[in-house]
């Protein structure tokens, strides 16, 4: 068990470890840290704006981090805010052309990193690879809100 403990671990590690310094290489050219690239991908999604909240809980961020982000994205150019009525605390937050241009280019590089990544695996390899990571996330996100004990219950 301490084997596929350890093995499961470092790969995870490895991973993220890896997809935060290539992030974090490509968005240097804009002057942003890494981590923004996944907000500025979830924001192009949206073309009519999202709230603070819900980009959130669609990128499992604290509102600190997106808050944060959202400023510096807004001092970058690339977004802007629009209110309704002027309240800051519910507005939609919109990509500008800046920002537009650079999560399109970002979602390239992201996907031709990712397509790099599983270079040597066949379509159902990668698809069993998805499916299974779905399964472990889902059921890892169950015992870290349940707790551990409960879990093994």
């Amino acid at each position: 068990m301490i084997g596929r403990f350890e093995k499961f671990t470092f790969a995870i590690s490895e991973l993220s470890r890896y997809w935060h310094k290539i992030a974090s290489d490509e968005m240097a050219a804009y002057g942003l840290k890494g981590p923004y690239a996944v907000y500025l991908v979830t924001m192009q999604r949206h073309p009519d704006g999202i709230t603070a909240a819900r980009l959130c809980e669609l990128c499992e961020k604290n509102k600190a981090d997106v808050s944060r982000a959202m400023a510096d994205l807004e001092d970058k150019g690339m977004i802007c805010r629009k209110t309704d009525g002027g309240n800051l605390y519910r507005a939609l937050l919109v990509l500008t052309d800046k920002g537009k241009e650079a999560a399109t280019h970002i979602k390239a590089l992201a996907e031709k990193a990712v397509e790099i990544g599983g270079k040597g695996l066949s379509d159902e390899q990668r698809e069993v690879f998805y499916h299974a990571l779905e399964v472990i996330s889902s059921n890892l996100k169950e015992v870290s809100r349940e707790g551990l004990p409960k879990a093994i219950e």
